[in-house]
């Protein structure tokens, strides 16, 4: 019986330990003045490390200056494009700015702030060698594995007659390995969102180029826990802010403006509430 009573009493405390660790993660970041975000190392320009080794990028500010408006300090976690949820889903971080399309199937597992970057899906080759999707449909694609370009890629195929898609697409775990498949000519093009490929397209000026249409919209949104309404409604109070202020399209000409490598037109706006 005194076993039993001090196993009860060891299992009451683990039990109470647990809930008071698996707390809010709001009250958590505020209590240690630290927020943990997950960015890339090797989306460019959202996030990457340049040739002296130094991290940054589009993603990687918007992350800084998110803290800055929590009023914390924060903790940088390299993830990839399978580690940025599964992160978010083990308590390894509290958010995850990482080039990340918001989709209903994603919200399954994870929280997401507004929309806070507008991108689209389109393919890159060699210049001049394809004009469209359909004038590669029977050679290789490349794209990235668990990610929404792998599925619109190979839907894109589909509707272009192609009876098994997925023989014609080879996925790969990080971007940089697209682009050297596709500079070793292992693909004839390489289908993620149209910012990355401008980015890698940089690289090399002049020898890649993006072509067709558009495959889909690629709305971003920072993965949050579930039900932590407090950090999702303060994440969005900081972007709007951002937006509000001027702080964001400072953010984005650094690195999107006319007179960048990777150019890009502003396409949307941030969600403002009164």
């Amino acid at each position: 019986m005194r076993i039993s009573r001090v196993l009860a009493l060891t299992l009451a405390l683990v039990m109470i330990a647990s809930i008071a660790f698996a707390g809010p993660s709001y009250d958590r970041i505020m209590k240690d003045k630290k927020i943990r975000i997950g960015v890339m190392t090797d989306s460019i320009p959202g996030a990457f490390f340049n040739d002296k080794g130094e991290w940054g990028g589009f993603d990687y500010d918007v992350a800084t200056e998110l803290a800055k408006r929590l009023g914390v300090e924060i903790e940088r976690v390299k993830v990839n494009n399978k580690t940025r949820i599964a992160f978010i889903q083990q308590g390894r971080i509290d958010a995850s700015v990482a080039n990340m399309t918001h989709t209903r199937e994603r919200e399954k597992s994870i929280d997401f702030s507004i929309t806070y970057f507008f991108d689209g899906q389109k393919v890159l080759a060699k210049s001049g060698k394809y004009k469209t999707l359909a004038d590669m449909k029977d050679k290789k694609i490349a794209t990235m594995q668990g990610t929404t370009s792998e599925i619109n890629v190979k839907r894109a195929l589909k509707a272009l007659g192609v009876a098994d898609p997925a023989a014609h697409v080879i996925s790969f775990q990080k971007e940089s390995e697209c682009f050297q498949a596709l500079q070793m000519g292992r693909v004839a093009g390489w289908s993620t969102d149209a910012t990355i490929l401008l980015g890698y397209a940089s690289k090399t000026p002049g020898q890649f180029e993006l072509v067709g249409d558009f495959l889909s919209d690629e709305p971003y949104g920072i993965g949050l826990p579930q039900n932590d309404s407090q950090l999702r409604n303060s994440v969005n109070a900081a972007l709007q802010d951002m937006w509000r202020d001027g702080t964001y399209m400072t953010i984005y000409n650094k690195w999107y403006g006319a007179d960048t490598p990777f150019a890009m037109p502003m396409s949307g706006s941030i969600e403002l509430w009164p």
